[in-house]
């Protein structure tokens, strides 16, 4: 069983940053009336996105923001920031890798272990175990986990199934070495063989970019792509998210002895309503314990947990300590859920810009 233990780590802050355009599920002419958009946002709990829209934001660019504001509010020394893992699936460029850019124009020093994790809605998970890994030894002390995306530049507009979900940003954590912390743990798993599920067909080096992939195909009645934007087989992504994501929490509880009643806080990869409170349910978690930010950010997929602290809990994670519990499911397919504790959190306010 895929599960970890990194001792004498502690998440010093998160920030998080997200494009000021918004979006209105409740105007959008994709739906053919108010009804149609109301019974959305009643299910899917989706109401307003932030997205890049035409602005030529990147998802570094989301994180670079929230970089420097968390920095600056921890006080940090840039000289003494030893590690940079930048977690996207919208990264800047097919190479070179996205952290070597955030690395230099963070004015971090040259010093510095920089990498990119190509995930998506489980990235901060998986990145916060790795730089947690990175840190625990005591070698390095100080690390930033850079996890964004702008996923909406993947979306068709044309197509109902996946257009108003998804909103962009980025968010930072900040992450330090200190001997004896409790440290966090950690649960993964992964099934490759329903990576068709959620998907973009071509594009990448498997099915280069060729004349037919602008073509746009109507699938079915309000869904209209082409072959560079994403693919969300919803039923199938819908039981997948409802089965992995108690498995998964249960797993990381179990193997580590931890308590539901001890946990204040289950913060779930930001999906959609019907599925997180089916996911709730099945956990047999209280309402007050589940936050979401659903109504105002949609599924931002790797930034949506950080973005869900930031929004939703910096004033209760301010003061002492509090116990979370992460879950994130989605692409790949892939799935990983973290316990941790938090205490006087350097939590800002979500930056708009």
């Amino acid at each position: 069983m895929a599960v970890l233990q990194t001792k004498n780590i502690r998440i010093k802050g998160l920030a998080a940053c997200v494009p000021s355009y918004r979006e209105d599920n409740k105007t959008l002419q994709l739906f053919n009336n108010e009804e149609e958009s109301a019974r959305f946002i009643d299910t899917t709990g989706i109401e307003f996105r932030h997205m890049v829209k035409d602005s030529g934001l990147c998802s570094s660019d989301l994180c670079y923001e929230a970089a420097e504001k968390l920095i600056a509010e921890l006080n940090w020394v840039k000289e003494e920031i030893d590690c940079l893992i930048f977690v996207s699936q919208t990264p800047d460029y097919i190479l070179p890798a996205t952290s070597c850019i955030l690395q230099n124009r963070l004015g971090l020093p040259i010093d510095c272990y920089a990498m990119d994790i190509s995930l998506g809605c489980s990235g901060w998970v998986y990145g916060l175990s790795s730089i947690a890994s990175l840190l625990s030894s005591g070698s390095m002390k100080k690390g930033l986990l850079l996890v964004g995306d702008t996923t909406t530049v993947t979306k068709s507009s044309r197509d109902k199934s996946t257009y108003p979900l998804f909103g962009d940003a980025g968010t930072a954590t900040a992450i330090e070495f200190e001997e004896g912390a409790e440290g966090i743990r950690f649960h993964f798993g992964t099934d490759g063989k329903g990576a068709e599920a959620i998907i973009i067909p071509d594009g990448g080096f498997r099915n280069f970019y060729n004349e037919k992939s602008l073509e746009y195909v109507e699938i079915e009645p309000g869904i209209f792509r082409n072959r560079l934007q994403s693919i969300l087989d919803g039923p199938n992504v819908f039981i997948f998210g409802i089965t992995k994501g108690p498995r998964s929490v249960n797993k990381l509880m179990e193997h580590f002895q931890l308590s539901k009643e001890d946990t204040d806080y289950f913060v779930f990869h930001q999906a959609n309503l019907i599925m997180n409170e089916k996911i709730r349910t099945k956990l047999k978690i209280e309402p007050e314990k589940v936050p979401y930010c659903l109504n105002e950010y949609g599924n931002t997929s790797s930034s949506s947990i950080p973005l869900t602290i930031v929004s939703q809990l910096s004033n209760q994670l301010k003061g002492p300590k509090k116990n979370i519990v992460a879950c994130a499911f989605g692409v790949g397919l892939s799935w990983a859920s973290a316990a941790f504790e938090t205490e006087n959190l350097v939590c800002p306010p979500v930056i708009e810009i």
